[in-house]
């Protein structure tokens, strides 16, 4: 069985050599005036992220893609959501306190 590609990234997020954690507060700052449906693709080299970003997705609404092949780094996918629930810039994503 074949999979679809996924979809051209609108938005790529450089998390090179970033833990997880300052690569979501970048992920945050770049999507914050995105539109819903934006592709977003992620290059992170952290260990973490393929743990984090499916968890943070689930936090603020978003739907995440999974990895994209044919590239020489650690690339991942996601979809904004409309309804996105907010993260705090002085709070880790997972400690936010409303709605989650």
């Amino acid at each position: 069985m074949t999979t679809a590609p996924l979809p051209a990234a609108d938005i790529t997020v450089d998390g090179t050599a970033l833990l997880c954690v300052t690569l979501l507060l970048r992920l945050r700052d770049r999507i914050q005036h995105a539109q819903p449906g934006t592709i977003v693709h992620i290059i992170a080299t952290d260990p973490a992220a393929p743990l984090d970003l499916p968890a943070w997705c689930h936090m603020t609404g978003h739907t995440y893609l999974g990895p994209v092949p044919a590239h020489d780094q650690p690339v991942y996918a996601l979809r904004l959501a409309a309804d996105a629930r907010p993260t705090h810039a002085d709070a880790p994503w997972h400690l936010a306190a409303e709605g989650h």
